[in-house]
């Protein structure tokens, strides 16, 4: 039986998001060195983009380098970096086949100039596809993309193209790096993690949130279609009573 079967395709997130957590653990598991756990998990972003693409999901973001990140020791940045590059070349047919638009958001200026290169690369290469917009959130951070959103409302105030009453929700969410994607439904952390880690945190405001045990070299597509699963039994009520949703 097609799993897809047991998903209502009618009530699907149309924006998802996912913190990709434990590759390091997984790596630590097979006795090898974090960035085996790194390259591992890529095959997880394949599985996972080409199943939400076949499912019609609209919008998946994944969280896959944070500005905490660059703290990390020199010899993992360089392998992350790396594997990213790698992936993204080879993933392009994949993108594609599947109709996917790839996207990132993040203080992207810090990456290595040969990354920065080949992510512009492949946005440029599927920016006419139409279906599924893929972001990835590369050397981002929630509270930094905020404080740059306020002060760019704060230089148009101060350069009197504002006024102070003019600031409103929709208006931040015009100056962040997601403007033009909506606000998250669901966000799944894998690894037994219950925290966002800086992650969204204006975007997921009214998200539901999902936490599995299951490490990112392992997530597949059952455990996609299980968090999208549980998603649909739940009653988003966005602050109203169930009494008014009904």
């Amino acid at each position: 039986m097609d799993i897809t079967t047991t998903i209502n395709t009618d009530n699907l997130p149309r924006h998802l998001a996912i913190i990709m957590d434990g590759n390091g653990r997984w790596a630590k598991q097979q006795g090898m060195l974090r960035a085996f756990g790194h390259e591992n998990g890529v095959k997880s972003v394949r599985v996972t983009v080409e199943a939400c693409a076949k499912l019609g999901i609209g919008y998946l973001t994944l969280y896959a380098f944070s500005t905490e990140n660059w703290n990390r020791p020199k010899l993992e940045v360089d392998a992350l970096m790396s594997i990213l590059m790698n992936s993204l070349k080879k993933e392009i047919p994949t993108m594609q086949k599947n109709n996917i638009r790839l996207n990132a958001i993040g203080n992207t200026a810090l990456l290595p100039d040969r990354a920065r290169k080949q992510l512009l690369d492949v946005i440029e290469q599927t920016k006419t596809n139409t279906g599924m917009t893929l972001t990835l959130a590369l050397s981002y951070g929630s509270r930094e993309e905020i404080i740059a959103a306020i002060k760019q409302i704060s230089e148009k105030v101060k350069n009197n193209q504002l006024n102070v009453a003019d600031i409103s929700e929709s208006l931040v969410t015009s100056h962040l790096y997601t403007h033009d994607l909506p606000d998250a439904d669901l966000v799944i952390r894998t690894s037994g993690e219950h925290r966002i880690s800086n992650f969204l945190l204006w975007q997921a405001a009214y998200a539901e949130l999902y936490f599995t045990d299951v490490l990112w070299p392992d997530f597949r597509e059952k455990d996609l279609h299980d968090a999208i699963i549980n998603y649909q039994k739940r009653e988003r009520r966005f602050g109203k009573t169930s009494e008014q949703i009904k």
